[in-house]
């Protein structure tokens, strides 16, 4: 539940600028007359003086009319959804903001590659919004632009999602462009090849960044079957991915049945007449069960040198369709917080949680320790990433290992729990203030559930957490098989034996 705001969380910046165009004058006494009350006027009050000539902010300006204040509370708009026909769904709710976000969510990400459709996903999110049967790259590119929209796309293990936000007066030329840029891709050649080579730059990329590639190793370590498939196509897979071979794959997966259109501060009714005439003619396809996969747990090792041994320690925790143990996965997740040794800030940067106070305070030798969650529909990860030096790096595991045996003691006290939840309730409320996560939110869950929970179930499960269920749930899952990976200096990393039973 919540899936997109309970694990994303944004900053936001504001700019000022502020021009200030010198006046003409027709002789040398205006000017004069004119630098004399700006020397009084602005400058002076720019160097702590006061002037009679500004007039007071507290005083009311003739001739304007203050518009009425906002309502100590507004209801919030209720999500309605239909569904086409052909299966698809449509949801939206309004909000008071000037822009609206709509997105396309398909049921459909590398869980659903075959052998031969490997990287096809990772392909299909780079040839996003490119040439399509009926616009060229710069049409589309130029339209978007003419309506002051944004656009991107995301591909993850179950599902991908094409996004556009724009002002609310150019809804219908949004959801045209959004519908076809998803529906009738073109796949040139060039821009195929073009976008492969940039894949091969980002996969090479993927090797400078040890904790990401690490939490894809604890994923094809961990299972067996979907879930083992590869985010990141693998370089061997380039040569093969073409435009034929997506065109197939979305033929097979981009059905009706498995697609949301959801929107943020868009009437429904206003989306459903602009978004039934174009996916109306889908085919509708009965909707196929999601493929199979087992965790398993497993050991990955890669040894590259260097002077840092990164790791992560994982287990199998229950998915969304078991709201209340996801929910406990995603609190414990915030209690044992963790991040940088380098970390600057107050609570707010996890200085206050259990992993940093336990072990980025006490050991220099370990630069980060961080707990992770990555929660699916029936299944999901959670498990702690470390980095310390080599030499150190046998000790490092076994702090991370000893502290998820001491929550699982029952050392969590109710202050570290009640700062716990009060975390994970404002990251999903700060979140949902965005309408872009917002719209992310209505579509994602709609995949999930067949409809969008209220956050306000979400929290009062939040609430209603105890000490025990953080222990008893704690002990569920380190009972389970251990998946491990490290990388860098691995040398020193213990066997997979070794730190497995430290659990028993």
């Amino acid at each position: 539940m919540y899936r997109t705001a309970a694990s994303r969380a944004k900053a936001l910046k504001g700019s000022l600028s502020r021009g200030l165009a010198p006046a003409r004058y027709a002789s040398s006494s205006a000017v004069a007359t004119s630098s004399s009350s700006s020397s009084s006027g602005f400058f002076g009050w720019l160097t702590g003086g006061s002037s009679s000539s500004l007039a007071s902010l507290d005083m009311p300006l003739q001739g304007v009319s203050l518009p009425p204040p906002l309502a100590d509370h507004v209801e919030p708009s209720k999500l309605k959804i239909t569904t086409l026909p052909n299966g698809l769904k449509i949801a939206s709710e309004m909000s008071p903001n000037p822009v609206a976000s709509i997105g396309l969510y398909v049921d459909c990400g590398s869980i659903y590659e075959a052998p031969y459709f490997h990287g096809a996903t990772h392909l299909l999110e780079r040839m996003a919004f490119k040439s399509t049967t009926n616009r060229s790259h710069l049409r589309l590119v130029r339209e978007i632009e003419a309506i002051g929209g944004n656009t991107s796309a995301s591909a993850s293990r179950e599902q991908m999602s094409y996004t556009i936000d724009a002002l609310k007066t150019y809804v219908p030329e949004m959801v045209e462009v959004l519908i076809d840029s998803v529906r009738n891709p073109a796949f040139l050649d060039w821009e195929v090849n073009e976008e492969l080579r940039k894949m091969k730059v980002e996969i090479a990329e993927l090797a400078k960044n040890p904790m990401g590639l690490l939490m894809e190793a604890v994923h094809s370590a961990g299972y067996s079957g979907a879930l083992a498939n590869p985010l990141y196509a693998h370089e061997s897979a380039l040569d093969r991915l073409n435009g034929e071979l997506l065109e197939e794959f979305m033929t097979e997966n981009f059905t009706a049945a498995r697609m949301v259109l959801a929107a943020s501060g868009v009437e429904h009714e206003e989306l459903l007449q602009v978004v039934e005439p174009l996916t109306s003619d889908l085919p509708n396809v009965p909707r196929q069960g999601e493929p199979k996969s087992q965790y398993t747990g497993g050991d990955f090792r890669q040894h590259t040198g260097g002077e840092a041994t990164h790791f992560a320690l994982a287990f199998e925790v229950p998915g969304w369709n078991n709201e209340k143990e996801a929910v406990i996965a995603t609190v414990l997740q915030m209690l044992m917080g963790g991040g940088g040794s380098f970390s600057a800030g107050g609570p707010g940067k996890g200085m206050h949680s259990w992993l940093y106070l336990r072990i980025l305070n006490e050991y220099q030798q370990v630069q980060s320790c961080t707990a992770f969650t990555s929660i699916f529909n029936n299944t999901g990860l959670f498990g702690i990433y470390g980095c310390s030096s080599p030499e150190f790096a046998a000790k490092a595991i076994e702090l991370a290992a000893k502290e998820l045996k001491d929550v699982a003691g029952g050392k969590v006290n109710q202050k570290h729990l009640d700062r716990a939840k009060a975390a994970t309730k404002s990251a999903v409320l700060m979140n949902l203030e965005s309408r872009m996560i917002a719209a992310e939110d209505i579509g994602r869950q709609t995949l999930t559930y067949g409809e969008r929970k209220p956050v306000e179930q979400f929290l009062k499960t939040v609430d209603g957490l105890t000490l025990k269920d953080i222990t008893d749930f704690t002990s569920k899952i380190i009972s389970k098989p251990l998946t491990m990976g490290s990388f860098g200096e691995v040398l020193s990393v213990p066997s997979y034996d070794t730190v497995s039973s430290k659990f028993c």
